[in-house]
Formats: C-alpha cells, structure tokens, sequence
C-alpha cells in the first residue's frame, strides 16, 4: 500500500512557475499514492513554466469549494507566487487551509502567496534569500536551511532542496 493513500494534494500553478518545484512534488507524491489536483486561475488552461515545461490546471481556485477536503497544498516559486498572491480566491484557499491545521508547503519564492494570506507571523521559514526580506517584514523568522517544519508549514528554498522538501511533506501528512 503506497504510503500516503487517501491524501489528496493541491498545488498551485500559474505562469512562470519554477518547473521542477512544480513537477517534482507532484510526481513524488503521486508516486507515494496521494491523489493530487494542479489549481490555477482557469481550469484546463496549460500553463508553461520558466523552464518551458508545461501543465495543464486540472481546476480553478474558484471551484475550490471547500479547501479543508484537501490535506496539503504545496506552493512552488518562480515569478509565478507574484501574480497568484493577487487572487483574493487563492488567499482564501491558503487561509481556510491554515486555519484547519493542513500542511501549507512552499518552496523558493512560493513564500509570496502566504505572506499575502497573513499567515507566517510568528513561523520559522526558509525561501529564497531573494524573498527574506518580505517573509521577516511579515512576522517570520528567517533562516538559511534545507527544510524547515513549523507546525503545519514547510518550507525549502530552491530546486536543490527538494528531496528533503518531498520526504518532508510525506512524513507530515503520513502523521495526520
């Protein structure tokens, strides 16, 4: 039984993602058995990464009806988390997540999105260096580390890390 059956996994996409903070999470964890949905703007639009890779969004943030049916989110970098965290449905998702304890993952410069949402005040996280300006201005403890675990937040700051990102998040949600 792969170990993580009956989890289901949103990850957020738009244009310019970074392609393999996307990709790479979405391949490990449906690997690991966690069914896994691609939230964008628009459903069924192929969004293209920085990279050139494309994906295809399988929904819209708006037909999200009910974030807390979804165990996890993952928020990969890129210039992607910039325009996203200006979609008021998008910051609902992450809020109403948080708020149920879900696992809340971001990578790079995927910290934009919950620093829109209000929700890394008083959280230990790692980014991007580019970004640790923006996540201390809004509460955060910054640090240069791998992987960061702060209750239900996970954080990692580049395409090197994901390893450690991936096993993260499978540990936490195999706990929950």
């Amino acid at each position: 039984m792969p170990e993580l059956d009956g989890k289901n996994v949103l990850l957020f996409t738009g244009d310019v993602y970074e392609d393999l903070e996307l990709l790479y999470p979405k391949i490990r964890l449906t690997e690991a058995g966690a069914e896994t949905t691609v939230v964008a703007e628009k459903a069924g639009v192929t969004y293209t990464g920085k990279h050139g890779y494309p994906i295809k969004s399988d929904a819209a943030f708006d037909a999200i009806l009910n974030p807390t049916d979804y165990d996890a989110l993952v928020i990969p970098g890129g210039f992607m988390p910039d325009k996203v965290r200006r979609s008021e449905k998008a910051l609902d998702i992450v809020r109403k997540m948080h708020e149920a304890d879900k696992v809340i993952a971001f990578i790079c410069h995927g910290g934009w999105i919950p620093i829109s949402a209000g929700i890394v005040s008083g959280r230990k996280t790692t980014s991007t260096p580019a970004i640790k300006d923006d996540l201390r201005n809004a509460g955060a403890e910054w640090v240069d580390e791998e992987v960061v675990v702060d209750g239900n937040m996970i954080t990692s700051r580049n395409p090197g890390d994901l390893p450690a990102f991936c096993r993260a998040i499978i540990k936490e949600l195999q706990s929950k």
